[in-house]
């Protein structure tokens, strides 16, 4: 059942499968329909139409007929909500260290689906520069220095497929609203290991990122130094491609 100390859902039918899905995480084994109504307090039939639909969400298997247990889908959601919290936690420390040196405001962006999402940032007051996007703040990952990294991890055709969807909206007259700018920019991000983002999403203000990689080898997140136009040095890009790599040895990562 659902713990005392947590907020009962509003709607029923989501209450119902919370319950459902707690017993299921109860046993190791495959647990019969009879035994999940039991359990739950839930009549067979009601227990069955929930275990159906969150068969189909793949979020609960059936090895065999009549027994349930809980689904790969849940395996694949609960990585990326561990990958977002060990990616914060390995790099608060070296983005503290960064902001030393540059004094400028120091970002940790996630990717979630044509945005980037930003999940911890390292500044002050001496940069100079007012933060437009606090922590979960979201932009366009064509408008976006860590964005570009992303999408140059994708192939031709998820990227054209990207501008179909999006239709490259700009935000500044020097944002990428052409896909064969953007392709040549994402060619040039996959050479240098580096992405920009040259006044694109903000008037004034310039960023450079760099990657972070998991203990598979995967893209999971971006960092990247944000300054007004004329603050950004180039000097930074080593410590920042050095910090990033930091980041992802903490996190497992080896490079090749």
């Amino acid at each position: 059942m659902i713990p005392k100390d947590t907020v009962s859902p509003t709607i029923q039918v989501l209450e119902r499968v919370f319950v459902v899905l707690d017993v299921l995480a109860s046993h190791q084994d495959p647990v019969p329909l009879k035994q999940i109504s039991a359990q739950s307090g839930l009549h067979p039939s009601t227990a069955h139409r929930i275990l159906n639909d969150l068969a189909a969400g793949r979020f609960v298997d059936r090895p065999a007929a009549g027994t349930y247990r809980l689904g790969m889908r849940l395996l694949e959601l609960g990585n990326l909500v561990k990958a977002r919290l060990d990616v914060r936690d390995a790099a608060i420390g070296p983005m503290r260290e960064l902001h030393k040196l540059t004094l400028q405001p120091i970002n940790l962006s996630v990717r979630q689906g044509d945005e980037i999402v930003y999940i911890e940032r390292s500044f002050s007051e001496r940069s100079g520069m007012q933060v437009v996007r606090a922590i979960g703040g979201r932009a366009p990952l064509h408008l976006t220095s860590v964005g570009k990294l992303f999408l140059a991890q994708d192939d031709p055709i998820k990227v054209r497929a990207y501008a179909a969807r999006t239709g490259l909206a700009g935000h500044t007259r020097n944002s990428l609203t052409d896909l064969g700018q953007l392709e040549r920019e994402l060619s040039r991000v996959r050479q240098r290991e580096l992405a920009r983002d040259n006044e694109e999403l903000e008037l004034g203000v310039r960023c450079m990122a760099a990657g972070i990689y998991d203990d598979q080898g995967r893209l999971i997140a971006g960092l990247s130094i944000s300054a007004p136009s004329d603050r950004l040095e180039e000097s930074w890009c080593d410590r920042l491609k050095e910090t990033a790599a930091q980041i992802s040895t903490a996190l497992g990562y080896r490079a090749a």
